[in-house]
This record gives structure tokens, C-alpha cells and sequence, in this order.
């Protein structure tokens, strides 16, 4: 049987939209979306020394979007902007309390998700999709 590409990504499109919203309606019953535990995360590895910039640069999206989710982390009481010593304008990013516990809730529920989802993989289907998914990164980083 032959599948078109166009088959294959409008399939492969599905599948990401589809663990997206799994995700994140599941995430967000348990105190952060998907979105916002991504930030957390990315703020989680730079422990006070993350900058709005770094964190868009490490997500790969704009400076804007990530402004407007560091808002809405600060207003929910994940995250506190904290200014710099050394140069007062720039702000560092630190995790509250309630962000530390969003993560620590959601971190462990994104990984139970995610073995969920590929529950349906055996591991033949799981290296024979992680080889194909090697070489469409590969071919995308080359371009």
C-alpha cells in the first residue's frame, strides 16, 4: 500500500495535536498547562540566572509569547521576575514556591502521559519510528 506524503504528515499532524490536548487538558487539572510547565522547566534549568531572552531562545518562539506567558505565570504566582545586581534592566526569572509544586505535580503526570501514549508500540515499532523520526530530523537539520 502506498501512502502519499501527503498522508503521512496530515497523520503525523493528527498525532501531535491530538497528545498536545491529552496533554494539556490532563496538565492543567493538575495546577499547569503544557505551555506553562515547558516555561517552568526552561526556567528550572537555568536556576536564577534565566532571562526572558533565554528562555525564548532554548523554546525556539518569540520574545512577545514568551513575555505574554511570563505574565500570566507571575500574575498565577509561579514565577517572580527578579531584577539583576549588576545591570537593572534586566529582570532574571525565579520559581516561587507554587511553581516548584506545579512542576514537581505535573513533571511526573507528563511522564506517565507519555508512556501512555506509546503504550500502543511494541519495541520494534518503537526503533523502527525512532529511526524514521532520526532521519526527518536529520533532513530538516540539513536544510
Amino acid at each position: 500500500m502506498n501512502i502519499s506524503d501527503e498522508q503521512l504528515l496530515t497523520d503525523l499532524f493528527r498525532v501531535i495535536t491530538l497528545l498536545r490536548r491529552v496533554f494539556d487538558r490532563a496538565m492543567t487539572e493538575q495546577g499547569a498547562s503544557l505551555a506553562q510547565t515547558k516555561v517552568l522547566m526552561c526556567i528550572k534549568a537555568r536556576p536564577g540566572t534565566a532571562r526572558a531572552a533565554d528562555i525564548a531562545e532554548m523554546m525556539s518562539i518569540a520574545p512577545r509569547t514568551v513575555t505574554e506567558a511570563l505574565d500570566g505565570l507571575e500574575r498565577d504566582g509561579l514565577i517572580q521576575r527578579v531584577p539583576d545586581r549588576e545591570d537593572r534592566r534586566v529582570k532574571r526569572l525565579a520559581m516561587t514556591p507554587a511553581g516548584e509544586a506545579a512542576v514537581a505535580v505535573t513533571e511526573p503526570l507528563r511522564r506517565q502521559l507519555s508512556t501512555d501514549a506509546l503504550a500502543p508500540l511494541d519495541p520494534s515499532d518503537r526503533r523502527h519510528f525512532h529511526a524514521a523520526l532520526q532521519k526527518l530530523l536529520k533532513g530538516l537539520e540539513d536544510d
